[in-house]
C-alpha cells in the first residue's frame, strides 16, 4: 500500500505521469479495491472516530481525469460517462431494483437492498442496509450496516477538498423520509431521524431531553431520536428563526433493532 501511495501523491503533484501506463494501473488498481469493499476512503479507528485516506480520494479525482468518455447501453437506458456502472450483484448478495444505479467504485455489501436509488463513486454501504426510494448516496459517503435510509433521503458526497470528512452514518440508524444530511456530517450508531431532518456539518443539534440544552455541531450522538426544530438568531434586520435539530428522546439499546425502532416512534411521536 505505501507504493499505492507514493505512487497516487506523485500523480497527484504531476499529472503527466497519469501517461505512463504504471500509474494508470495502480489508480485502476485502487479503484478496483474500492470496489471490492478492500479499501474505504474513511476507516474507523479507536474511540469512535474515523480516519480519512485523502490519498484514495486523490486517486478517485485522477481516474475521472485518467478514463475516456464511453456510451454504455443498458436496456433501454443510454449512459454517456467516464465512470462504468457498477456489476455482480448476484454475486455479491445484494438485491438491486430497476433503475437502481451504482457507480463503479462504490462498495455495496451482501444482503444490502436497493429500491430505485444512486450511489455515488467511492462511497460504502455496510451489510442488510436499505437504500429506499430516490434515496440518494453521495461520493465517499460511509454507510453503516442495518442502516434505513427512507425514501427521498439525501446522504451529500464530498471529494475536494481532499482533507474533506465524508458523511458518516453509523450501523443501525434509522433516516427518515427527505432527510438531508451533507457536509461531513455524522449520525450516530442507532439514532432516529424523524422526516425531513437536515443535518449539515455546522448544523446546531440540541439535546432537550434535560433540564438544560447541550448542544452539538454537526453531530447526533448515538441512539438518539432527532426531530426538525428551529432557534431564535439576530441579524441586523431583526430576529429570526433558523433551522436547527433536536434530540427529543433516547432509543433502547436493550432491545432489538426493529422493536427499539417503533418504541421509539411511539414515545416520541416521530414521523419517518
Amino acid at each position: 500500500m505505501s507504493q499505492q501511495i507514493t505512487a497516487i501523491e506523485a500523480a497527484w503533484q504531476d499529472r503527466s505521469l497519469l501517461a505512463n501506463p504504471d500509474y494508470k494501473h495502480i489508480i485502476d488498481t485502487v479503484i478496483r479495491d474500492l470496489n471490492q469493499g478492500v479499501l474505504r476512503v474513511a476507516d474507523p479507528i479507536a474511540g469512535g472516530e474515523w480516519q480519512v485516506n485523502e490519498w484514495i480520494k486523490k486517486a478517485i479525482l485522477l481516474y475521472f481525469v485518467s478514463q475516456p468518455m464511453q456510451t454504455q447501453e443498458v436496456g433501454i437506458f443510454q449512459y454517456h460517462d467516464k465512470i462504468p456502472l457498477k456489476t455482480d450483484f448476484a454475486a455479491a448478495g445484494v438485491r438491486v431494483v430497476p433503475p437502481a444505479t451504482v457507480r463503479y467504485g462504490a462498495y455495496i455489501a451482501a444482503g444490502a437492498i436497493l429500491m430505485p436509488s444512486y450511489v455515488n463513486m467511492g462511497a460504502y454501504v455496510g451489510e442488510r442496509t436499505m437504500v429506499d426510494t430516490w434515496a440518494t448516496v453521495g461520493s465517499c459517503a460511509q454507510i453503516g450496516s442495518d442502516v434505513h435510509l427512507s425514501g427521498g433521503v439525501g446522504i451529500g458526497g464530498v471529494l475536494e477538498p481532499p482533507q474533506a470528512a465524508p458523511v458518516i452514518v453509523g450501523n443501525g440508524a434509522f433516516i427518515g423520509s427527505r432527510c438531508i444530511v451533507v457536509e461531513g456530517a455524522r449520525i450516530g450508531e442507532r439514532a432516529v431521524l424523524g422526516a425531513g431532518v437536515t443535518i449539515t456539518g455546522s448544523s446546531k443539534v440540541i439535546d432537550v431531553t434535560g433540564d438544560a440544552p447541550v448542544e452539538y455541531k454537526g453531530l447526533v450522538p448515538a441512539n438518539s431520536v432527532v426531530i426538525p426544530g428551529s432557534y431564535t438568531k439576530s441579524f441586523p434586520a431583526g430576529d429570526y428563526q433558523v433551522p436547527c435539530a433536536l434530540i427529543i428522546g433516547q432509543r433502547k439499546a436493550s432491545t432489538d433493532l426493529k422493536t427499539s425502532l417503533n418504541e421509539a416512534l411511539r414515545e416520541n411521536n416521530v414521523a419517518v
